[in-house]
């Protein structure tokens, strides 16, 4: 049972990795910033050091997810509970990253803990479950939304009264062919696309990008910067976050110590990251909302300011629904939010809770049988 333990957290912390790695350089990749492979390279080394961090400063989460409160401390102390709610909510995430839908691993948790304590016999402390989980699930995504549409309206305004403007390039791989003022609206730049492609083969695509200075600093470059920094800091805050969330099972392992529980976590995390995430890092960069650095920054300051305080106050709030919360705050406030898939993941997150709770069901009658055998 202890293997199983092992290698059922092993797999939940991979699938974190590849379901939740890149959100947080979404906006890099998106905006046309970076590339893919430097932008997975970004994320996954800044979640891995926040899941570092996290081994020594994220008690509260870790005592949270151990169950306890939830079912009886009996029960959350149990080998097959702790390796059912894994494979539960491992099964999950890794469902939902092979159709590449951006899902909560923390709702995938709390599902299965739901799901393998109604098997094993027991109560869920629903009022504990209200009080302490799904209050801050339900409205970090919203505030995260709402801070960024205000944020960035104050960002706007402060460029405007600095008299930077905008210009929009159109460019053929790293060349660019073609620069005009302004951001345009994505209907005259797919025609001018069109105009501008050179021969079969050649993509065309449009970036906007800040030109001017304040206090003799260009711009332009000091945003690019703060994009990468404040991607950096999502990718911190998200280690910071999941990894106690997950590390809390291994507690059951009496010869493994707590720190050591996270570090083996923030490794599967790092590896699931680098192997499988490209699917989710396509919907969640490229098909909610289109973007810029300034977008991208705020989107990325918004997230990682929600994620950073709530761990630190032990609140277990989703980094994918407040980083999706903060995207589709700003598809709102520049009117280029794809609404289409922005209801296709919301849809996604609606279901995760019930289907985290079946597999874990399945999960926990599985796991009862092979340890009865």
């Amino acid at each position: 049972m202890t293997i199983l333990i092992l290698i059922a957290v092993a797999l939940l912390a991979f699938a974190n990795g590849a379901n939740d790695n890149f959100k947080g350089v979404a906006t890099l990749f998106g905006s046309g910033t970076t590339n893919y492979r430097r932008a997975l390279i970004w994320a996954n080394v800044t979640t891995l050091i926040g899941s570092v961090v996290a081994v020594f400063f994220a008690e509260q989460l870790l005592k949270k997810f151990s169950g306890r409160g939830l079912v009886s401390t009996t029960l959350a102390a149990n080998p097959v509970f702790a390796a059912s709610v894994a494979v539960g909510a491992g099964s999950t995430v890794l469902l939902a990253t092979r159709l590449g839908l951006p899902i909560s691993t923390t709702h995938g948790l709390i599902g299965a803990i739901i799901g393998s304590g109604l098997v094993a016999g027991e109560f869920v402390n629903w009022n504990k479950l209200a009080a302490d989980f799904f209050v801050p699930l339900l409205f970090s995504p919203l505030l995260a939304a709402t801070a960024t549409v205000v944020v960035y309206w104050l960002l706007h305004r402060t460029r405007q009264r600095f008299g930077i403007c905008q210009e929009t390039c159109f460019c053929v791989g790293t060349e660019i062919i073609e620069v005009v003022p302004n951001r345009l609206h994505s209907a005259i730049a797919a025609t001018r696309v069109e105009e501008l492609t050179l021969s079969v083969g050649n993509i065309v695509s449009c970036r906007s990008r800040y030109l001017g200075q304040a206090w003799g600093i260009e711009v332009g470059r000091v945003l690019e910067a703060l994009h990468f920094l404040s991607a950096g800091l999502v990718g911190f805050a998200r280690g910071f976050n999941d990894t106690p969330k997950m590390a809390a099972l291994l507690l059951v392992v009496p010869f493994v110590p707590p720190k050591l529980c996270g570090l083996l976590v923030g490794f599967a995390i790092l590896i699931g990251g680098w192997l499988a995430a490209r699917r989710v890092a396509e919907i969640v960069s490229h098909k909610i909302a289109p973007m810029n650095d300034g977008q991208g920054f705020t989107a990325n300051a918004v997230t990682s300011s929600i994620v950073i305080a709530a761990s630190y106050f032990g609140l277990p709030v989703s980094t994918t629904h407040v980083s999706c919360g903060s995207l589709m705050g700003i598809g709102a406030v520049s009117g280029e939010g794809n609404w289409r898939m922005i209801l296709r993941i919301l849809g996604a997150w609606g279901i995760t809770l019930p289907v985290g709770a079946v597999l874990g069901a399945l999960a926990m009658f599985v796991c009862k049988v092979i340890s009865v055998g």
